[in-house]
C-alpha cells in the first residue's frame, strides 16, 4: 500500500543555521564517479544465469537509458553469442553508453599479434577494451608459470598493443587486494606497469571477494598515492561486503566502479549497482549517471533484469525491494505517518519505490488507518472499532493467516467492523467434480443463483463458475484477472492437522490486491481467497466508489 507524504529529510534546525550536511562516509562533493556495468559478462557467470542474444541487447539498451558510461558486452573470441552481440549492438544508436569488450592479457608463449584474445577484442570494433592481468605474484608464478618480470612484460605489451590499435584500455588488476597483502611491492609494480603502458583506467579487483572494507580502504588509498591514472574498483561479494568495499574504495579515491544489476555474478555475486548508485548520490554526494533522474528508474531496471532472467525479485534488496520501505510494527507505522524520516533513511520515491505498511499480529491501529487512507477512508486510530478488527486479525494469524501477504482480506474484516461493508457475495454452496481427463467441474450457488463451469483443475473451475454467476449482476467483475496463486504450509501451525494458506493476487489493470484463505483443504482455502478477492473489488468499486489507480494492497 502506498501513501505519498511530504518527505522532509533534514532537521529544520540545520536549515535555519545554514549548516552543511555531512554524511557518514564522506563530505558532500560534486565529483563524479563513472560506472561500468558487467551484468552481460561477469553477471552471466553466475549459477543459473543465462542470457540470449536478444536479452543482452535489451539490457544494454536499458543500461544506456539509465545513463551507464560503460557496458561490458562480453568476451569476444570465447563464444559465438558474444561475438554476435558486438555486431548486433552497432545497429542501435546509444545515447551515452560506450560498449567495451572484455578479454585477458596475451598468453605467455605467443606474441601480441598472434594472441587470439587481444585480436578478438580489436575485431569486435569497439572503442574500449577491458583486459585483466595478474597482480598477485602467486598467480604469476604458480598459475601462469611465468616469472614476475615476464608477467609485467605481458601486461605492458598487451595494453600497449591495444592502445596502438586506437582502443582505450581499462585494466582490471585481478586479485589485487590479496596480492597486495602478500607482496605489496609487486602488486604496485603491476599497476604502475599498466599505467606506463597507457591504461586509461586501472580497476583494483577483489576477485576472491574476501577482503574486508577497512583493508580495501587502506590499500586503495596507498595505490591512489602512487598512481596518476583514474582508479577503479571491481568487488565480489563472498563475505557480503562487495557494496561496502566499492564505497570504501571510492572514499579512498577511486572514481570508477564496476558491478552488476542486482549483484548477479559468479559464486555469491558481484557488487550490486542498484545499491551502489543511490548510495553514492544520496549519501556521498557524487554525481553518478544522470543524477536523480537515474535513481527513479532503479527499481524498474532491477525488475526488468529479474524478469528477463526468470528470477523472483529479492523483496529484501536495499532501496528497490518490496520490503525496503515496509513497516510492520505499529509504533513504527505511527511514527512514519507523522515523520517519515523517523524510520526511513531516504524517501522511497527517490529510487522509484513506495512506502508500504504491513498488517500482521505486530500491527497497531495505525497500520489499519494507513491502509484505509489508501482507499479513501479516514478513521481515527483511537476508534474502538479498529481495535476490534485488529483483535480479529491477530486471532486469525494464530490459525495460519498472514495478512502482510494478503492484506485485502484484512481490510474486508475492518470494513465489516466499521459498518462500511455491503454483502455482495453470498456463497451458499460449492462443489468440485474432478474428471479423468484432467478437467474439473465447478458448481456454485451464489446469491440464490446456481452456476456450473468446467476448468483446468478445481480452482479454475470454481473461479469460472463464480464469475459466471456474479457477472449477471455485477458485470464489472469481468475486469478482474487472477495473476498469481500460491499455496503455503504455514510453519507455525505444522502438525498432524496441518492447514494450508492460499494467497491469490488480482488485478483490474489499474490496481492490484491480494487475499488469503486458510483451511485443511487446498480447494476450500482457494475458494475463500477467490471470494475475498472478488468481494474486495466490489467493495471498492460499488460501496466506497474509490478509483485508487495503481493502488497495491
Amino acid at each position: 500500500m502506498v501513501l505519498k507524504m511530504k518527505y522532509d529529510f533534514f532537521p529544520l534546525s540545520l536549515k535555519l543555521l545554514n549548516l552543511p550536511i555531512i554524511f557518514h562516509l564522506c563530505s558532500v562533493s560534486k565529483k563524479s564517479v563513472e560506472v561500468l556495468d558487467t551484468t552481460l559478462r561477469d553477471g552471466s557467470q553466475g549459477a543459473n544465469i543465462s542470457f540470449t542474444l536478444n536479452d543482452k541487447i535489451k539490457i544494454a539498451l536499458l543500461l544506456d537509458e539509465l545513463g551507464v558510461e560503460y557496458i561490458e558486452g562480453g568476451w569476444p573470441g570465447s563464444n559465438p553469442k558474444d561475438e554476435e552481440f558486438f555486431k548486433e549492438i552497432k545497429k542501435y544508436k546509444l545515447s551515452k553508453a560506450r560498449i567495451a569488450a572484455f578479454g585477458s592479457t596475451k598468453r605467455k608463449d605467443v606474441s601480441v599479434k598472434e594472441d587470439i584474445s587481444l585480436n578478438s577484442i580489436i575485431k569486435a570494433d569497439v572503442d574500449f577494451a577491458v583486459i585483466f592481468g595478474k597482480s598477485w605474484s602467486l598467480h604469476a608464478t604458480e598459475v601462469l608459470k611465468v616469472t614476475k618480470q615476464d608477467n609485467l612484460d605481458i601486461i605492458y605489451d598487451s595494453i600497449n598493443y591495444l592502445r596502438s590499435h586506437g582502443l582505450k584500455v581499462i585494466f582490471d588488476a585481478e586479485h589485487f587486494y590479496q596480492g597486495f597483502k602478500e607482496d605489496p611491492k609487486y602488486a604496485l609494480e603491476v599497476v604502475k606497469t599498466a599505467e606506463s603502458a597507457g591504461a586509461d583506467v586501472i580497476a583494483l579487483a577483489d576477485t576472491n571477494g574476501g577482503t574486508p572494507p577497512f583493508e580495501v580502504y587502506e590499500i586503495t588509498k596507498k595505490v591512489r598515492e602512487v598512481l596518476h591514472v583514474k582508479l577503479g574498483i571491481h568487488a565480489h561479494n563472498d563475505i557480503g561486503c562487495a557494496v561496502a568495499n566499492s564505497l570504501m574504495a571510492i572514499k579512498a579515491g577511486a572514481r570508477h566502479v564496476q558491478g552488476t544489476i542486482n549483484g548477479i555474478g559468479e559464486r555469491t555475486g558481484n557488487a550490486d549497482l542498484i545499491q551502489i548508485i543511490p548510495t553514492l548520490v544520496l549519501k556521498m554526494g557524487f554525481n553518478v549517471l544522470k543524477g536523480r533522474d537515474s535513481l527513479r528508474k532503479l527499481r524498474e531496471v532491477s525488475r526488468i533484469v529479474y524478469e528477463i532472467l526468470g528470477l523472483p525479485p529479492n523483496p529484501y534488496q536495499p532501496y528497490v525491494g518490496d520490503n525496503a520501505f515496509a513497516h510492520k510494527a505499529g509504533v513504527h507505522v505511527d511514527a512514519v505517518m507523522k515523520v517519515p524520516r523517523a524510520y526511513e533513511h531516504v524517501d522511497p520515491l527517490l529510487v522509484g519505490n513506495d512506502r508500504k505498511f504491513v498488517i500482521s499480529e505486530l500491527s497497531g491501529t495505525a497500520n489499519l488507518v494507513s491502509y484505509l487512507q489508501g482507499i479513501g477512508i479516514v478513521v481515527d486510530k483511537k476508534d474502538e472499532r479498529l481495535k476490534k478488527a485488529l483483535n480479529k486479525i491477530k486471532e486469525l494469524e494464530t490459525k495460519g493467516y498472514s495478512f502482510d501477504v494478503g492484506p485485502a482480506s484484512a481490510i474486508l474484516i475492518t470494513l465489516k467492523e466499521l459498518n462500511m461493508y455491503t454483502n455482495y457475495i453470498n456463497l451458499e454452496y460449492w462443489k468440485v467434480i474432478n474428471e479423468n481427463n484432467g478437467l474439473s467441474i465447478g458448481i456454485v450457488k451464489v446469491n440464490s443463483q446456481l452456476e456450473v463451469a468446467e476448468g483446468v483443475g478445481p480452482v479454475n473451475a470454481i473461479d469460472r463458475a463464480l464469475r459466471m454467476a456474479l457477472q449477471r449482476v455485477y458485470p464489472e467483475i469481468s475486469e478482474v484477472k487472477l495473476i498469481d496463486y500460491r499455496v503455503i504450509l504455514p510453519s507455525e501451525v505444522k502438525n498432524t492437522e496441518s492447514v494450508v494458506r492460499v494467497t491469490i493476487e488480482f488485478t483490474d489493470n489499474k490496481m492490484n490486491w491480494r487475499t488469503e484463505g486458510v483451511s485443511k483443504s487446498v480447494v476450500e482455502a482457494s475458494v475463500m481467497a477467490l471470494v475475498d478477492g472478488l468481494d474486495y473489488y466490489l467493495q471498492l468499486k460499488k460501496t466506497l466508489k474509490t478509483s485508487a489507480d495503481n493502488y497495491i494492497v
